[in-house]
């Protein structure tokens, strides 16, 4: 009996800031891919790019969708739909466009494909898809609304405001790199916890962590 050909597959990852590592990203995914006999023919990387930056900046969605286009891969292999984009006008338009294109998008974190094994549109995966997005664009919202509030009330109290030590972003851009973070100090985890589930080191997390009571 005559073994079918291996999937071929993109790994798409992204990270907002320089600092930040796509290591663990990438181990994640290759690993899955390794699980199902897939063939990894790129990694598609984004280092230092923003969920909220346009399209014209985001190098790894188009390359993505060259290597779609050209019947190079079947699949594409994200970790979450939030490395997609922090837009929903944007994770719609890529994953429509993979559709018409026959290749199907994995998201790691829910273990969810946009199309079934037939070829057609996973209903479930669809609406998953659309309520992910708009978390992931609702979460930056959240995040900015509650940043301007704390530095107003900050304000109020007559504490001095200023960057974060060991970064030159502004306190609010620099919380809103780092929602995952956030959220996870204001669910009450340590320090150490936040840094082992977000997967970013530990001076991050603190410098967060700083940031946050400011």
């Amino acid at each position: 009996m005559q073994n079918k050909p291996a999937v071929p597959v993109a790994i798409l990852v992204r990270v907002s800031t320089a600092k930040q590592e796509t290591a663990r990203q990438v181990s994640e995914l290759r690993a899955y891919a390794d699980s199902k006999g897939y063939t990894v023919v790129e990694i598609c990387e984004e280092q230092g790019i923003s969920g909220r930056a346009d399209e014209s900046e985001r190098h790894g969605l188009k390359r993505v969708e060259e290597l779609a286009t050209e019947g190079k891969v079947k699949k594409v292999l994200v970790h979450e739909v939030s490395r997609l984009a922090r837009k929903n006008s944007i994770v719609h338009r890529f994953v429509e466009h993979l559709e018409e294109l026959g290749v199907s998008l994995y998201w790691h974190a829910q273990g969810v494909e946009t199309l079934m094994a037939s070829g057609k549109r996973n209903p479930a995966a669809s609406i998953m898809l659309a309520l992910l997005a708009e978390m992931a664009r609702n979460e930056v919202e959240t995040l900015s609304t509650r940043i301007k509030s704390g530095l107003e009330e900050a304000k109020r109290k007559g504490r001095t405001l200023g960057r974060p030590e060991g970064t030159t972003l502004k306190r609010s851009d620099f919380l809103a790199k780092h929602p995952d973070i956030v959220r996870l100090l204001n669910s009450g985890q340590s320090v150490r916890n936040a840094a082992k589930i977000s997967g970013k080191g530990n001076s991050t997390v603190q410098r967060v962590k700083i940031a946050m009571t400011l």
